[in-house]
């Protein structure tokens, strides 16, 4: 399956209130598409419908194979394995070292095999760029070595898509860089990454195909 999003005629809502109406788009495996718009335009609302975080109500969605028109709460943990979330505020928990952020996350997704756990986030660690780094504590971390440890986290589970909002918000323009190159490596090797982004210094560092958010619309631009 290429497809990992598809939504048809979607209407996405925040307390019955339509934030953005009209949605028809696919996104593939491989691909890095940037989501751009002021704050308050839609981008956050259109991620928390594909993570499950707010119901679909209107059209047709699917999600590396979950149908959100029948996603039960129950499904959503096992959506959401399949989905790797990087925020502005990086979210880490901040009274556990970068390896036991990243076991927690395994741990709770139902990895059982030590060895197995180990070796995947050595790859992870190593993927971000942080060895020796591994038995830190977020606090000892800069901006951006805390935003690549989220980035591991949410690449821990093998995630087909990447939802990144706003991750370079937090980070100056050097490390914004670095983390928009981290994200489309990260593309490159074959998940689709969505990089949703207001600034337009990292925007323009180079050129994809981009879906503006704009007056409860979106108008897709290549």
């Amino acid at each position: 399956m290429n497809e990992l999003i598809e939504f048809k005629n979607v209407t996405v809502y925040q307390e019955e209130r339509p934030i953005v109406s009209g949605l028809n788009i696919t996104v593939r495996k491989g691909e890095f598409v940037y989501l751009l718009g002021k704050t308050g335009s839609g981008k956050s609302s259109f991620m928390k419908v594909l993570y499950g975080d707010l119901p679909l109500v209107e059209g047709e969605a699917i999600i590396c194979g979950y149908d959100l028109k029948y996603l039960k709460n129950r499904d959503i943990p096992l959506l959401r394995r399949k989905l790797g979330i990087v925020f502005q505020d990086f979210k880490l928990l901040g009274d556990r070292t970068v390896f036991d952020n990243l076991l927690f996350v395994m741990k709770a997704t139902g990895w059982k095999d030590d060895v197995k756990i180990k070796d995947r986030i050595e790859d992870v660690i190593k993927k971000v760029g942080l060895e020796g780094k591994e038995h830190k504590m977020p606090h000892e971390l800069s901006g951006g070595e805390q935003q690549r440890v989220s980035i591991a986290r949410a690449l821990v589970n093998e995630a087909e898509l990447i939802l990144a909002d706003e991750p370079t918000g937090n980070l100056d323009p050097e490390t914004s860089e670095e983390i928009l190159n981290l994200l489309k490596q990260i593309s490159d090797s074959g998940r689709a990454v969505l990089f949703a982004t207001h600034d337009m210094l990292v925007y323009n560092k180079f050129k994809s195909r981009t879906l503006f958010f704009e007056n409860g619309k979106v108008i897709e631009k290549n």
